[in-house]
């Protein structure tokens, strides 16, 4: 690597590294102040405000690096056009494109980075900031019971729980779907109890229907006060199902939209897979974001163009987020195949900034 280079890396790293600090310091401390009365009220100890804080770092790390490496992007550069730096090394021969190389090159570091930090430590770190938080805000512990649940379990089967509690391992009102391959409901099982006691589980005042391929009802409907059901399923496996996509990995994702295909929720699992794509072009726009800055920070060369330059530049970086949520947006309603919906503001946008990087 050449001197040069290494002098232009050097520069732009100390500068995200400060613009990282810089932006979780605002935002922890203007979140203390929004919670500020409910903080003195409860009492809350310094330790766990720390503990709290700490638990949301790598969620605030993934969102602000993008723009950190926009703002490093262009006060570096900017700072090499004002001095003719730039004008130096391109009389000296060197290329536009190896003058960028070693930035594009720390800007895809960074967004590989941003991709093990999401799919190894967010979502931990967002179920223990939620635990954190209902202790801190509600004065509570972490919470045991759960209510209106809808989850896709083994076997083809829908669960829908109006009541889960931990704590006691019960679970009310509860209603099973089982379907076929072709997606027809085969029994429905209506219970008014669970409990789940030495590793299987125990429903009470149980009413099984069982359907024909029409839809009717087949033979009797059944009637038990107590029986052991064939569920595999846990209280635990049933919160992991409640959990938010973002709060899981992409093989966990993955994983669950696998389970969702094999039911009648297409839809749901149609939306997911657009999340699931989502979570893999989310990283690079650390990547996307520095190459859409280089071509207006080699623009810069005094005071009025630094302030355009800058103006235009982030203007350019809100576009891509408003056009990456339009496109999602559009997925979710059907217009666009998942992965095209999750790739087209990505991918257009690093066609474009590559292609300005090339004019100049």
């Amino acid at each position: 690597m050449r001197i040069l280079e290494r002098y232009i890396i050097k520069s732009i790293l100390l500068a995200i590294l400060s613009c990282i600090l810089l932006f979780c310091f605002l935002y922890i401390i203007i979140d203390i102040f929004g919670h500020l009365d409910e903080i003195i009220k409860q009492k809350i100890s310094l330790s766990l405000l720390i503990d709290y804080y700490f638990a949301y770092i790598p969620l605030i790390f993934t969102q602000i690096a993008p723009v950190a490496c926009l703002l490093s992007t262009l006060y570096v550069l900017g700072n090499l056009c004002r001095h003719n730096e730039i004008i130096a090394m391109r009389s000296a021969g060197i290329s536009t494109f190896k003058i960028v190389r070693g930035l594009i090159l720390l800007s895809i570091l960074i967004s590989m980075l941003v991709f093990v930090v999401n799919e190894k430590f967010v979502p931990n770190s967002i179920e223990r900031f939620e635990n954190i938080k209902n202790t801190l805000l509600k004065g509570s512990k972490k919470e045991k019971e759960f209510l209106n649940l809808s989850i896709y379990g083994s076997g083809n089967r829908l669960f829908f729980i109006n009541r889960l509690s931990l704590e006691e391992n019960t679970a009310e009102g509860i209603t099973i779907l089982k379907e076929d391959k072709n997606q027809n409901i085969t029994q429905k099982i209506v219970a008014k109890k669970g409990r789940w006691q030495e590793g299987v589980w125990i429903f009470y005042e149980t009413i099984i229907y069982n359907f024909d391929e029409y839809g009717q009802i087949k033979g009797n409907v059944e009637y038990y006060s107590e029986m052991i059901m064939d569920i595999s399923e846990t209280p635990q496996d049933f919160l992991r199902q409640k959990k938010n996509p973002q709060a899981m990995s992409i093989w966990q994702l993955k994983k669950y939209i696998l389970r969702l295909l094999n039911s009648s929720a297409k839809q749901v699992a149609r939306n997911l897979k657009i999340d699931f794509y989502h979570r893999i072009f989310f990283p690079f726009s650390s990547l996307i974001i520095t190459v859409i800055g280089i071509p207006f920070a080699l623009r810069i060369k005094g005071r009025a163009s630094a302030l355009s330059s800058f103006g235009v530049s982030l203007g350019i970086g809100f576009l891509y987020y408003v056009m990456d949520a339009v496109s999602l947006a559009l997925g979710k309603t059907g217009l666009f195949i998942p992965l095209i919906s999750a790739g087209f503001a990505p991918i257009f946008f690093l066609s474009v900034g590559l292609y300005l990087i090339y004019k100049l």
